[in-house]
């Protein structure tokens, strides 16, 4: 089994940042690919952003150019940097790694909250 903790949500006024991380333990032979979902209330979960094995990231267009995503491979961490958070960005967000023999894991979610 794989557990998953994430951490780093809260409450943030609009234009501020905030920094989401999401540790992966347990049977982890290799990870592939990590990435964050977000849902907000009355939707559907939907894909924030992706880092492959090697570094290549994918993003929504709602977040380009405000979401950074990045991997530290030795701690089996993901990392969420949101800079310039708009009131549509208050979700809970979930942490997915993707082992190598394809089996994915999810994390519990943390609710991030942007209102002033």
């Amino acid at each position: 089994q794989v557990q998953l903790v994430e951490s780093g949500g809260g409450l943030v006024q609009p234009g501020g940042s905030l920094r989401l991380s999401c540790a992966a333990s347990g049977s982890i032979f290799s990870i592939n690919a990590m990435g964050w979902y977000r849902q907000a209330p009355g939707k559907e979960r939907e894909l924030v952003t992706t880092i492959s094995s090697r570094g290549n990231t994918n993003y929504a267009d709602s977040v380009k150019g405000r979401f950074t995503i990045s991997r530290d491979n030795a701690k089996n961490t993901v990392y969420l940097q949101m800079n310039s958070l708009k009131p549509e960005d208050t979700a809970v967000y979930y942490c997915k790694v993707v082992l190598q023999n394809g089996v994915p894991y999810w994390g519990k979610g943390t609710l991030v909250t942007v209102s002033s």
